[in-house]
């Protein structure tokens, strides 16, 4: 495991090579966001932004995706995996925001996760992203980076989000989760990491580090 001094030189790399992280889902609400990280379970963002763009042009509040019904909404979502499932649990959910919450996402995590297809990972990302909480979202990115860096060590994500949140300094909790799934997804792969270009390299516990690819020559 990762001590302390390693951890804060490890987030101060990722910080300063990239200030400012964002999700890479597109959106322009809270409302938005959060149909967005339902639909994004076991699907790319890149997926579930094309998906979105269509569909949010013509509902974009609860009311209106209600008024889709979800025959409806399955057009707009039917490209992305388990869309049948993701259609009635949207449609549910928006149900319940207009009937209860006025047509607004909640701010608290009990409301958030009461809401049909809405686990602790999805209303981690809406607490953070919308609301600037710092919550610690554990995707497959997130749990790979952490087990094989030596940030946390767990066997499921509520484990490593436990431990991620106990040992990385205040500072940079806010940012955290978005840094590690950028790092997950375009450098510390599943397959094959390129720890040849990590930042974090130099603190990094990973024992099996990938060496540089040799120059092809003719």
């Amino acid at each position: 495991m990762l001590k302390p001094k390693a951890i804060e030189s490890f987030f101060a790399a990722l910080e300063a090579a990239n200030p400012h992280p964002t999700t890479e889902l597109e959106y322009s609400s809270v409302f938005e966001l959060l149909i967005a990280v339902m639909l994004s379970a076991q699907a790319t963002d890149a997926s579930v932004n094309k998906a979105t763009r269509a569909l949010f042009a013509v509902a974009n509040t609860p009311q209106k995706v209600l008024e889709l019904g979800v025959e409806g909404l399955e057009r707009y979502i039917s490209s992305i995996g388990l869309y049948h499932s993701k259609a009635r649990h949207i449609i549910e959910t928006c149900r319940i925001l207009v009937e209860q919450y006025g047509g607004e996402v909640p701010r608290s995590r009990e409301a958030l996760e009461s809401l049909p297809g809405v686990g602790r990972k999805t209303a981690n990302v809406v607490l953070n992203v919308a609301f600037g909480e710092p919550t610690m979202p554990v995707d497959t990115h997130v749990f790979r980076v952490a087990n094989r860096t030596g940030l946390a060590r767990g066997s499921s994500p509520l484990e490593v989000e436990r431990q991620l949140l106990e040992r990385i300094p205040e500072r940079y909790r806010t940012h955290a989760h978005h840094w590690l799934i950028l790092l997950g997804r375009y450098v510390c792969k599943a397959r094959k990491p390129e720890c040849w270009r990590c930042v974090v390299a130099q603190v990094c516990e990973y024992p099996d580090k990938t060496p540089a690819p040799k120059s092809s020559t003719r």
